[in-house]
């Protein structure tokens, strides 16, 4: 055991004096001692992209903490104040895996997942439902089943009577899959179709042919049991090289002029373009202050949050009301739909036109 003496104890006293000083000091000092790095990512140099060997399966590979995009010419306006948020590391995650969506008379199951992925699992869901595949084209995403009439089990699964008969209608089932418009998503059709007798070919999927209610019905309720068979098994999935040919073309482009977003392209319908800007523009936070479908614009407010706080003065004033200081149109453009955006005469927020589209477009794809 050591004992200190009196001298001992003075000396301990004083370096707990100094030590305690010295922390005090740089408490008080607040961040001066440390530096301000929050704004080095702004400025970061981008590095080099990842080098896969040849055989890799691109489509397995993705970032793990993705960053948003700065464009250079923007980066030197930068402040604190504006800097954006990091990336939400769910935004390529979907509220919910398996959602039904509907639109003027079509209906479609969203998975949030690739086709190749998918593609194996839905034909797993017809053979566990007794309906054997009968033709299939991984690149049109197309399964199309054998006759259903001949399984109990799939008769009641497309609604058939519980008396078979030799007279009755002949029924297969068509499943599509495609890629979804938001990106890393699939889209999944179905439909039953009455035939005379066993189809010899795939019958075309000719697109929208406005279902019945009682049609539309069906295709919910399957598309809904579908869905659950996938939520069910999404520990033992399998990839379908076959079906990742299905993967094409994005169906939403971001158009860039001089290093700038310029347009958007969407190679949709002019009705599911408009719900797709609809729900990005809802989605990211933009009031809609007026819109006309049928003329083909929103008339938006997109000013920050800071300029659109009245501050002290709230009790007399209106700046906190949406006002209109964007327009975002669309126009029909051959197989396409563009997506522009114009401020309006007078306005002088920060925001520019060009980072309105480029948010858009974060929220289309």
């Amino acid at each position: 055991m050591q004992v200190l003496n009196g001298t001992g104890s003075t000396v301990m006293l004083k370096r707990c004096v100094v030590v305690s000083g010295l922390l005090l000091l740089a408490a008080a000092s607040g961040c001066s001692l440390v530096e301000d790095r929050s704004e080095r990512y702004v400025n970061a140099t981008e590095g080099q992209p990842l080098e896969l060997p040849e055989t890799a399966d691109n489509s397995r590979f993705r970032q793990a903490m993705p960053i948003r995009d700065v464009q250079t010419a923007d980066a030197g306006k930068m402040y604190p104040s504006d800097i954006p948020n990091p990336p939400d590391m769910t935004s390529d995650i979907l509220d919910e895996n398996y959602v039904i969506e509907e639109f003027d008379g079509r209906l479609w199951l969203l998975v949030n997942d690739v086709p190749g992925l998918i593609w194996p699992a839905v034909n797993s869901y017809l053979s566990e439902r007794g309906l054997g595949v009968g033709f299939d084209s991984p690149q049109l995403g197309i399964l199309q089943t054998e006759l259903a009439n001949f399984s109990k089990r799939a008769r009641d699964l497309v609604e058939l009577s519980n008396s078979p008969s030799a007279s009755e209608q002949k029924v297969v089932l068509q499943v599509r899959m495609a890629p979804g418009v938001r990106r890393k998503t699939t889209e999944v059709q179905v439909r039953r179709l009455n035939v005379e007798s066993q189809p010899d070919e795939l019958i075309p999927w000719t697109g929208v042919s406005a279902p019945s209610e009682q049609a539309l019905e069906l295709q919910r309720r399957l598309l809904s049991d579908l869905g659950d068979y996938l939520r069910a098994r999404e520990e033992t999935k399998s990839f379908s090289r076959a079906a990742s040919g299905m993967v094409s073309d994005p169906l939403v482009r971001l158009i860039v002029e001089n290093e700038e977003a310029a347009a958007i392209r969407m190679e949709l319908d002019y009705g599911r373009s408009w719900a797709e800007v609809s729900r990005a523009l809802t989605d990211s936070g933009i009031p809609v202050v007026d819109l006309n479908r049928s003329e083909g614009w929103f008339h938006i407010d997109y000013r920050t949050e800071d300029e659109r706080d009245p501050g002290w003065f709230s009790w007399f004033s209106d700046k906190d009301e949406p006002r209109h200081t964007h327009t975002v149109s669309l126009s029909q453009k051959a197989d396409a739909v563009v997506i522009s955006a114009e401020e309006i005469p007078g306005y002088t927020g920060s925001r520019t036109t060009p980072d309105l589209l480029a948010q858009l477009f974060d929220y289309l794809y």
